[in-house]
């Protein structure tokens, strides 16, 4: 397994603390919440959450000969312009997918995307900054990310008003912060309408209907993406709905086959700790 999706398990594992506290507030309270917290940074004066910050946090893991290259090419951008700053943004792109940091590739591809308005390229930022707000914990980076995403994805759909993957990522932006949950909702169902094997779609259905404490249609939902592409992830979501039903031979079962899957120590420790405790 690759070392990215390692780490969304532990990132998973890590946060179902915080899935306990989603199931005990309507999710309407959660993203008024976060608008608060964003609005009160704001009129604090704390810098807001843009390149330049996420891209100085991102170099700090890379070691020291990428960091200069990714360093030297933004001092590049500085002053370029037209083509020069359109291959100097795709060179910067390409270097921030290499490692797998999505926040700073997300505004690259978000000024590509200005430069060079397409489809293509606003999808690619939306997916960029989508990914980057869904493995952090810190709720307001993860709220501007957000509504970055929202805004890529609406980029896309202006362009291609048929495109479910745009659709997707409007309606998983909206449920995850966007400030309008049941919207998001209509379009994630009118998704899996069009395409009932739609697995993002159906993955962001499962995790709305956890949210919301309707632990039988997660259940319906994670089998499904279950059938379409066994993940960890989604097994461990599944074992959760059911640990939340009372069904906790099924939990076990599904907790084994995320921990299967990911073959990670840190999920592994989790896990075991889980099943021993569904177990007495």
């Amino acid at each position: 397994m690759h070392k990215h999706k390692i780490k969304q398990i532990i990132v998973v594992s890590l946060t179902v603390v915080l899935v306990g506290v989603l199931m005990a507030q309507p999710i309407k309270g959660l993203i008024k919440k976060q608008e608060a917290e964003h609005t009160a940074q704001e009129q604090a004066g704390q810098p807001l959450v843009d390149l330049a910050a996420v891209s100085q946090v991102a170099k700090q893991g890379l070691n020291a000969s990428l960091s200069k290259q990714i360093s030297d090419l933004e001092d590049k951008l500085q002053d370029a312009k037209g083509e020069e700053r359109l291959s100097l943004l795709r060179q910067l792109a390409g270097k921030w997918d290499d490692v797998n940091q999505n926040a700073p590739l997300g505004f690259v591809y978000e000024d590509i995307a200005k430069e060079e308005p397409s489809y293509s390229n606003w999808l690619k930022a939306g997916d960029a900054f989508s990914e980057a707000y869904s493995n952090i914990q810190d709720t307001t980076v993860a709220s501007v990310l957000n509504r970055h995403a929202l805004e890529a994805y609406q980029a896309a759909l202006a362009l291609d008003e048929n495109s479910l993957d745009a659709k997707t990522g409007v309606g998983s932006a909206m449920v995850n912060g966007g400030g309008a949950p049941m919207a998001g909702i209509a379009l994630l169902r009118e998704v899996v309408g069009k395409d009932p094997k739609n697995l993002k779609a159906n993955m962001q259905l499962g995790i709305f209907s956890m949210t919301s404490r309707q632990f039988d249609r997660a259940v319906d939902r994670f089998k499904t993406v279950i059938a379409i592409e066994p993940s960890p992830e989604a097994y461990f979501y599944l074992a959760s709905s059911y640990e939340n039903i009372g069904m906790k031979k099924d939990a076990i079962a599904a907790y084994e086959k995320s921990k299967e899957l990911a073959a990670d120590p840190s999920l592994s420790q989790f896990v075991d700790r889980k099943i021993e405790e569904l177990s007495k």
